[in-house]
């Protein structure tokens, strides 16, 4: 698929990103275990690190169209960098935790930071429509592929280096963190080659636009039959995304705005994402790598091997959601491939063998991440080109926040030999957000598509 060099380059940061986060996710909890940190201490270090995230990106995202999406970007590089490097070189818990929230740590494996908003919202910028999904698919695909490479990869560096005489695993995470903080030097370098078009486009009557999406009226967005449901017009449309002068040209400003329709659908998402973010949060990466090292007794190789594996797979399912989403819609798409998912999450506790286990684990993996190309296909067709940034900043805040509060549960619950329980309470919360999403928003039309083919009646 051709595509710009800018996009190329997002495409590429993202994975030097997620490789540094599979490296350090693979260890982070049992690094912390290695310092003698409990795992109920384990459990609230994960949801402070999730905490402090939250407050940098909300700020970071929310000035980001304003202050321009390079700068932040650059910036948020170098706290990856300055966060890896404390992590190497000190062992005190409140340090480290301090390290984690003013920088970049990810406790999960997945996105942490303000990169992800940002990204998704200039890839939305400079994607056509009609290819968008297909976009976000790749984005998405080599996201899963770093952070496969950087569980293998790394798994092997440290079972290499505690094989060697004078090695503690202690000493050998470290210098994993050592890499990590590399790794964020070169994603700044690669944030620096980004070109002018990465920011965002101030139009000529946006301000035009943005009253004619607040006309559309929210129950035909969100019906399940749009055709019983037209548009009516508004009699009061006065919010606008951006201000504008007297010869029609819209004035940039730091602070975003969202309009009221936007808004609607936005409060409806976050509430959902929600659920399913706390639902990840209770068997995020780190505890999961902890639960069969625990359990299991399994090395750093073999955990390595199990999670690029999981990796690989979910990496290229993302392709095959994109063509299916293209069949049954986004939403469909979103939920018949994250029901399956849940179901083998909450049966990983069961088995007794390790093998069963991996198993769940593995078929889990098959549909786990299908629902992210799409979702956020269907996000950004949801509100205005002058939103995005916002909306999917918010998104990430409060996906973020919600997610935040499962560590420490599961740390409560590890330490009492109920971790079992995490895993069925994840499966249920996410089998109930399935099927909230498909009945809230089965018949959407996005912004863009309306525009297409408007609504009879219209």
């Amino acid at each position: 698929m051709s595509s710009s060099r800018d996009t190329k380059l997002l495409c590429l940061s993202r994975f030097i990103r997620l490789f540094a986060y599979g490296a350090s996710t693979l260890i982070l909890a049992l690094y912390l275990s290695s310092l003698g940190v409990s795992d109920t201490r384990i459990g609230l270090f994960m949801s402070l690190t999730l905490w402090g995230d939250v407050a940098i990106s909300f700020l970071l995202t929310l000035f980001a169209d304003g202050l321009g999406r390079r700068r932040i970007l650059v910036l948020g590089a170098a706290l990856m960098t300055g966060s890896g490097l404390v992590f190497a070189f000190n062992g005190s818990y409140w340090v480290l935790v301090a390290a984690s929230i003013l920088g970049v740590i990810s406790p999960s494996g997945n996105e942490i930071g303000p990169f992800k908003a940002i990204e998704e919202s200039t890839l939305s910028q400079l994607s056509p429509p009609d290819v968008r999904s297909d976009i976000f698919a790749w984005y998405i695909l080599l996201g899963n592929a770093g952070t496969a490479c950087g569980t293998i990869v790394y798994g092997f560096i440290v079972q290499k280096l505690q094989s060697l005489p004078g090695w503690t695993p202690t000493k050998a995470y470290r210098m994993i963190f050592t890499i990590y903080a590399l790794l964020g030097a070169l994603k700044l370098t690669v944030s620096l080659l980004l070109s002018p078009r990465c920011e965002p486009e101030t139009k000529k009557g946006e301000h035009y636009e943005a009253v004619e999406m607040n006309e559309v009226d929210v129950e035909s967005l969100i019906s399940s039959d749009a055709d019983e449901n037209p548009t009516q017009p508004s009699s009061n449309p006065k919010t606008a995304t951006t201000s504008s002068t007297s010869d029609g040209v819209a004035k940039s400003s730091v602070l975003p705005s969202i309009s009221p329709t936007s808004l609607t659908i936005l409060l409806k998402l976050c509430l959902l994402f929600a659920i399913d973010s706390f639902a990840s949060g209770l068997v995020p990466l780190s505890w999961m790598t902890y639960f069969f090292t625990t359990k299991f007794s399994l090395p750093s190789s073999a955990l390595g091997i199990i999670f690029f594996t999981t990796s690989i797979i979910s990496a290229i399912s993302n392709l095959i959601a994109s063509s299916v989403s293209k069949r049954i819609g986004l939403v469909k798409t979103m939920v018949f491939t994250h029901l399956p998912s849940a179901v083998f999450l909450s049966l990983i506790p069961i088995p007794p063998q390790a093998f069963l286990a991996t198993t769940f684990l593995i078929l889990r993996s098959c549909t786990q991440n299908m629902d992210q190309a799409p979702r956020q296909a269907f996000l950004a067709a949801a509100v205005l080109p002058s939103e995005r940034t916002a909306v999917m900043g918010v998104v990430n805040v409060v996906k973020t926040l919600a997610q935040s509060g499962g560590p420490v549960v599961t740390g409560l619950l590890a330490g009492s030999n109920r971790f079992w329980i995490a895993f069925l309470v994840a499966g249920g919360l996410k089998i109930g957000y399935d099927l909230s999403l498909l009945k809230l928003f089965v018949g959407f039309r996005g912004r863009e598509e309306q525009e297409r083919t408007p609504a009879p009646g219209a």
